[in-house]
């Protein structure tokens, strides 16, 4: 594959484009718009949901080309970047909503709740908001008020047991029922709607661009990312891990490349063009 070039890029965010500090290097833009000079976009797959991408989409900058599509939420969302309209959901729905939770409180009664819906973060009293407790749309809610509309994500969190131990629990409820996932250093879960993960967003962006797997290289770092990383290599295409990527990413990985910080997703892309 020496001489493979691919015709869609696409990256997660936190970990991987981004670096720790959350900016992305002016190295890194660069070689971005040169592939985009060439007429290969950038697409990105994220946990995140649309609430958070505004200041993702500044950095890109307005205009510049790489503002196009990116997969929210794990594959729930797909939003417009650009204009900042949202062009797809694929929800968890009520039924489904209450009987993860309800089932979670029985089985651990020390899991604590939270949901993603449109630009909006409700989360119950006693669960903690790492990152946005005083952002506009985030709000208190109670359990019950939380679980009766569809939502993009459910985010179920533990504060004492592990990451490992909670995920493999959560999952293991669910069953069938939704997916699930984890992005985090700590016991947070994940739950999409059943089916829905990067890879199916991914699958979607591309067969409205008339391509496939083969064209695409993917950049990840966390297990939610593994979907995504195994459709692109069963189709041919390549999934390149960040050097401190989890485990589970580097095992499903074709490539390893430099950590975020060392700009690792524009050093791949250059070795392509060498």
């Amino acid at each position: 594959m020496s001489d493979w070039r691919p015709r869609l890029i696409v990256s997660d965010l936190d970990g991987t484009l981004l670096r720790s500090d959350e900016t992305i290097s002016d190295g890194t833009l660069a070689e971005l718009r040169r592939w985009a000079d060439d007429g290969v976009p950038l697409v990105l797959a994220t946990g995140r949901p649309p609430r958070w991408m505004l200041g993702v989409r500044d950095r890109l900058g307005g205009g510049s080309g790489l503002g196009g599509p990116a997969i929210c939420c794990n594959g729930a969302v797909l939003l417009d970047l650009d204009e900042f309209v949202v062009l797809h959901e694929h929800p968890l729905t009520p039924d489904v909503l209450q009987a993860i939770t309800g089932e979670l409180r029985r089985r651990q009664p020390g899991t604590w709740f939270a949901v993603e819906y449109g630009d909006q973060f409700r989360h119950e009293p006693i669960y903690r908001p790492r990152w946005d407790v005083n952002a506009p749309g985030v709000a208190e809610a109670t359990l019950a008020e939380m679980v009766v509309q569809p939502v993009a994500k459910l985010l179920a969190r533990h504060e004492d047991l592990s990451r490992e131990e909670f995920v493999e629990l959560v999952a293991e409820v669910v069953g069938d029922t939704a997916t699930v996932t984890n992005s985090s250093s700590d016991a947070l879960a994940e739950i999409s709607a059943a089916g829905v993960t990067k890879a199916t967003g991914l699958a979607r962006v591309a067969a409205e661009r008339g391509l496939g797997s083969a064209d695409v290289v993917y950049f990840g770092d966390m297990p939610n990312d593994v979907a995504a990383f195994d459709w692109v290599r069963q189709g041919g295409g390549r999934a390149v891990a960040m050097a401190a990527a989890h485990p589970d990413v580097l095992a499903a990985a074709t490539d390893v490349t430099d950590a975020n910080d060392a700009d690792g997703v524009a050093a791949f892309l250059a070795s392509l063009r060498s």
